[in-house]
């Protein structure tokens, strides 16, 4: 079996659908013994390496300057048109054939360009979040929690297509399973806080985080900071936390799960990590940093498995610093009952 990914990191776009895709990838290569290859751009601050850091062969697209001005919205992620993309995507599928999958992760693609390259593969994977626009696709995994998401999709995939939906379906890292079958007991006290906000972090809410916790003035609580190598501010933040014994810099660990499991807290974005916390039972602090999350982390707020304080600009540390200080002075076991899911795996890969 072999099995195409067309996904793309970079400052602009972050890690996090590289890091899935990875993740399945790995999954499918256990269990289908699929041969895995990567189709990426070569944009600015992209992590492709970690293709072949996974053993998985790697095709860069080149990267091109010249349509960036004159695209808008999620298309300028792509920094091409759809149909351009499509185009050079085929030409490598060519020589790939025959294909039996390809998992498209891109939230600049749609079915537009997935018509293109329909005759070059037997099926189609799409993972999505946004529910905006319409698929050609045999497969759709959508991993997120959200109260309506039985009829997002309709309308919006071929009736036939097979629906993977919510966070039973979440793509999770082995590391994390490991960590699972030895998680502590948590007992509601905060002695240890995780800040994480993934890979980019391009509004630095990392260190608004950092100035809400030093507002405690607790020297007694650990906290472990973890920043994506492309974050621009890391000099910043790690200038930082050198002045405080008990804040501790990271930069582009391989043991997420393990700082998951040490933490009483996290402070972080609403992405990916979302389903990690919740999967190791990790209450959240957590702020919107893309408009695309913002309906996720609502709606898990409704439920209580999350801690939500809102979009990023209508955050700044004061607020975060009110509410640390709050369960500082609680117990988070009675706060946050429901952090943790018990339905969460990698069964996608089941239904490829």
């Amino acid at each position: 079996m072999t099995i195409v990914f067309r996904v793309d990191s970079s400052t602009q776009i972050g890690s996090g659908h590289l890091m899935r895709c990875l993740t399945l990838a790995g999954q499918l290569q256990k269990k289908k013994n699929a041969e895995i290859i990567f189709i990426c751009r070569n944009l600015e601050g992209n992590l492709s390496n970690l293709v072949k850091t996974h053993g998985y062969k790697l095709i860069l697209l080149p990267a091109v300057d010249i349509f960036v001005s004159k695209l808008d919205g999620y298309a300028k992620w792509l920094t091409v048109p759809q149909d351009y993309d499509a185009y050079e995507t085929v030409q490598q599928l060519k020589d790939l054939s025959p294909v039996d999958y390809i998992v498209v992760d891109s939230y600049a693609i749609d079915k537009k360009w997935e018509i293109q390259i329909r005759s070059y593969v037997n099926k189609i994977m799409v993972i999505d979040d946004l529910a905006n626009r319409k698929h050609d696709c045999d497969i759709l995994l959508d991993q997120n929690f959200y109260l309506d998401k039985d009829i997002r999709y309709i309308g919006m995939v071929p009736q036939k297509c097979k629906m993977l939906l919510g966070p039973r379906y979440a793509l999770l890292r082995d590391e994390f399973y490991q960590v699972k079958n030895r998680m502590r007991i948590r007992d509601g006290s905060i002695k240890n806080i995780l800040i994480f906000f993934g890979g980019s972090d391009l509004t630095n809410e990392t260190m608004k985080a950092l100035r809400a916790v030093a507002l405690l003035k607790n020297n007694c609580i650990t906290v472990n900071v973890i920043t994506g190598k492309n974050n621009s501010h890391n000099d910043e933040i790690e200038k930082y936390c050198a002045q405080y014994d008990n804040i501790h810099y990271y930069c582009q660990v391989d043991n997420m799960a393990e700082f998951m499991n040490k933490a009483d807290l996290a402070i972080g974005a609403g992405g990916t990590t979302t389903w990690e916390r919740c999967f190791l039972g990790l209450p959240a602090i957590v702020i919107a940093v893309a408009e695309n999350q913002v309906k996720i982390c609502e709606d898990c707020a409704r439920e209580g498995f999350i801690i939500y304080l809102g979009y990023y600009i209508e955050v700044n540390y004061v607020d975060t610093y009110k509410y640390l200080e709050y369960l500082n002075k609680a117990n988070l076991s009675k706060i946050n009952k429901r952090c943790l899911f018990e339905k969460i795996g990698n069964i996608a890969v089941n239904n490829v």
